[in-house]
This record gives C-alpha cells, sequence and structure tokens, in this order.
C-alpha cells in the first residue's frame, strides 16, 4: 500500500509561483508514474503533469507547458510541481496520483493511489 500527501498549496496572485510537494511512503517508486492532477468546481479532474520515476520522462497538459515544471527528489520520495505564471485558471485542488508502470498516463481512472489534495487559489 502506498501512501501519498500532497503539501504546498496555498494563495497565489496571478504571474506568480508556488511549488507543491507530494511524497510518497509505504513502497518503492521506482517503478511507478508518478502525476498531478486538478479539479475545480463543478469540472472533472484533469491530467496536469506526470513523471516516469526511473528516467525522469515528463509529460505536460498543453494548458500547463512552459508554465509549470514536474520533478523528484530521489531521497526524499517526493514528487514537485512548480507553478510559475500563475493563471486564474490554474485554481483547484491539486491531487497527487501514481501508478504502477511507465506510462504516464492523462485519465484520472489509469491511477491506482491519490493524495487527499492541496488547495491552490489563484488572485487577480
Amino acid at each position: 500500500q502506498v501512501q501519498l500527501v500532497e503539501s504546498g498549496g496555498g494563495l497565489v496572485q496571478a504571474g506568480g509561483s508556488l511549488r507543491l510537494s507530494c511524497t510518497a511512503s509505504g513502497g518503492t517508486v521506482s517503478s511507478y508514474t508518478m502525476s498531478w492532477f486538478r479539479q475545480a468546481p463543478g469540472k472533472e479532474r484533469d491530467f496536469v503533469a506526470g513523471m516516469r520515476w526511473t528516467g525522469g520522462s515528463t509529460g505536460y497538459a498543453d494548458s500547463v507547458k512552459g508554465r509549470f515544471t514536474i520533478s523528484r527528489d530521489n531521497a526524499k520520495n517526493t514528487v514537485y510541481l512548480q507553478m510559475n505564471s500563475a493563471k486564474p485558471e490554474d485554481a483547484a485542488v491539486y491531487y497527487c496520483a501514481a501508478r504502477v508502470g511507465y506510462t504516464i498516463a492523462q485519465t484520472a481512472i489509469s491511477y491506482n493511489y491519490w493524495g487527499q489534495g492541496t488547495q491552490v487559489t489563484v488572485s487577480s
């Protein structure tokens, strides 16, 4: 059983930056794909960014490409989402997710483990 815990959410001004963290425990992440999803009220849970733990291959939603960066810290079993040039449309609850395998899937149903979510609010 893998547990995921997000942190780092909060209020950021439009154009500002915020870094989210997701720490995994209870298992090895070497064979996992780690991703960030977000969900605004009344909206679907959408893929934001993903990363194959081994090798570090990444993928991004078009809406965040060039602004957000996903990265990892192997020693801490932690995945980060660096959010730059924040836009009001980025406001949502952000969830960390993990799946066994090396495919950076972009559908929520493909992921086995989820964190509790962390709220990101963007002021204009």
